[in-house]
């Protein structure tokens, strides 16, 4: 049955240019969308830029431009190297434009008419770099920001607040009553815990700086960063607008809303919007995932440390579908993840090079050798081990499908690469070389061919949200029907006939560690 999904990404803050830990958030969500497609499931997929704020405001000063032209920029170059690694967004959202400042305004103006916002004073601790404020007892130790571990700058100023005490129990509630809100289980119970030591009424306006959406009735106010930001999952499906058939379709009457964030905004994620939505008097209808962070061997990336790898450095030497498998297979939901140039090529060596693109070349090869790739359907099994590979390809779509459907890509991966490797041993046990050398074998060798043929087109099908490009490759070297290219055909056994192509393409080349860790040594000398 088509379900309607709504798939977003955090937006990202337009300080700077996105790295690979950045990347990470959106590749796993085009996954999931590409992944509903598959399905037949009618998708939204959203991503976008975060473009208020103190922080933006500085940064522009610095480089003697104007705030709409420094995120313009970063907006671009953004949008391109998303095209670049062929994320499928159905919309880029950003805070800067007017389909979302004025809703954005409408908002506040409710929340205020409400009593959910009122006009006090703030003094405290504020994170500059973060967005964030912070009471006392939310500092680490030594008072630095508990997020990034910056210096917080005091803060004296009338501002804002939106009223969280009122909604903590309501909030409390709905997350203990609804288990799978926010996952992992690890980031639910810190989130509960967050609540449980009580939440302080949140500064939702500055009037230190000018870069962000004025408040309509007083507009020496700008509305704090995340109460704008935040609202984009709304707002870009037009919510309370003219036109609001998107919000009435994916939000409203969906099946399935997910966000996807990182670990360092789950508390605005998990409270502040939830609470927002209460608010407004909007349905809870989200899932939250909240991820880890991609680490180098010198802790998280920083510009300062000079450790960061950007996306498209990777890309243009391994090409996308590498990329694209190492982030999505490496990262269990969750926990920190680690990339190294070492752990990168080892993988791309064992898991790409030698047991896909091997079993897929080796399969295409015999295929052409004995039969001018030519396979059909066998009248029967003729060996044991095909009842074996055929129960590996059934428990490993169950087991794809289940993980796949619960953002659980490291796992749905790990299974059909344990069939990918059941199917290079079918094929040591089967020794189709041998039975090519005796007449009366030919039907065995017929039956081994057509196992490792549906095997591999079943992979393909499988791999195509993670890997669309290699997919596609497999799929037309086999020369796969369209009707048996789709979800619905992830059953084995159900390709009567088919000719293979002539000779495969090598989908991935192997690598020499050694020489592609010096080329990575020599680039980092000469960015220094």
């Amino acid at each position: 049955m088509c379900k309607k999904c709504y798939i977003t990404t955090p937006i990202y803050y337009a300080s700077g240019d996105v790295h690979i830990g950045n990347s990470y958030s959106t590749i796993v969500c085009d996954t999931f969308a590409r992944y509903h497609r598959l399905k037949q499931d009618e998708t939204y997929f959203l991503t976008g830029m975060d473009e208020h704020g103190q922080k933006i405001e500085e940064a522009a000063k610095k480089q003697n431009k104007t705030p709409q032209a420094f995120v313009d920029e970063v907006a671009l170059r953004t949008k391109t190297l998303w095209k670049n690694l062929e994320i499928t967004n159905d919309d880029f959202i950003r805070t800067s434009e007017k389909r979302h400042t004025k809703i954005v305004q409408k908002i506040f103006e409710q929340l205020l008419s409400q009593d959910d916002i009122y006009l006090g004073t703030y003094e405290g601790d504020y994170c500059v770099p973060c967005e964030a404020f912070f009471t006392k007892t939310q500092l680490n130790e030594d008072g630095t920001c508990p997020d990034c571990g910056r210096k917080t700058i005091k803060v004296q100023e009338e501002s804002y607040f939106l009223r969280l005490k009122k909604y903590e129990k309501q909030l409390y509630q709905f997350i203990q009553e609804h288990e799978d809100f926010i996952q992992p289980e690890t980031r639910r119970n810190e989130v509960l815990s967050f609540i449980e030591q009580g939440l302080e009424d949140l500064c939702v306006s500055r009037t230190s700086f000018e870069w962000g959406i004025p408040v309509l009735s007083n507009p020496k106010h700008v509305i704090y960063v995340w109460i704008d930001a935040l609202a984009n999952y709304l707002t870009a499906l037009g919510y309370q607008s003219d036109d609001d058939e998107l919000y009435q379709k994916f939000w409203n009457h969906g099946d399935e809303v997910v966000h996807v964030v990182g670990k360092d905004i789950l508390r605005f994620h998990a409270i502040y919007w939830p609470i927002m939505l209460m608010a407004l008097h909007v349905p809870i209808r989200f899932k939250l995932y909240a991820h880890g962070w991609i680490l180098m061997k010198e802790g998280k990336m920083s510009k300062s440390k000079g450790n960061i790898v950007y996306p498209m450095e990777v890309v243009q030497s391994y090409g996308l579908d590498a990329l694209r498998y190492y982030l999505v297979k490496e990262m269990p939901l969750g926990n920190d993840g680690i990339f190294t140039w070492e752990r990168f090529i080892e993988r791309y060596n064992v898991d790409l090079a030698n047991d896909l693109g091997n079993l897929v070349s080796r399969s295409i090869s015999m295929m052409n050798k004995y039969f001018d790739g030519k396979v059909e359907k066998p009248k029967k099994n003729e060996f044991s081990y095909d009842q074996e590979v055929e129960e590996t390809i059934k428990n490993t779509i169950a087991t794809y499908i289940d993980s796949f459907d619960h953002f659980q890509f490291q796992n749905g991966l790990i299974a059909v690469w344990e069939l990918i490797d059941r199917m290079n041993k079918y094929i040591d046990e089967t020794s189709p070389w041998v039975l090519a050398k005796d007449e009366k074998q030919k039907e065995a060798l017929q039956d081994v061919m057509y196992h490792l043929y549906e095997g591999l087109r079943l992979v393909a099908i499988m791999i195509s949200p993670v890997m669309p490009a290699t997919s596609q490759i497999i799929l037309e070297e086999l020369k796969v029907e369209e009707s048996l290219k789709t979800f619905s055909s992830l059953q084995f056994g159900l390709t009567p006939a088919s000719r293979v192509i002539e000779k495969a393409k090598v989908l991935f080349q192997r690598l020499n560690m050694e020489e592609e860790l010096k080329k990575h040594e020599l680039n980092a000398c000469s960015d220094e």
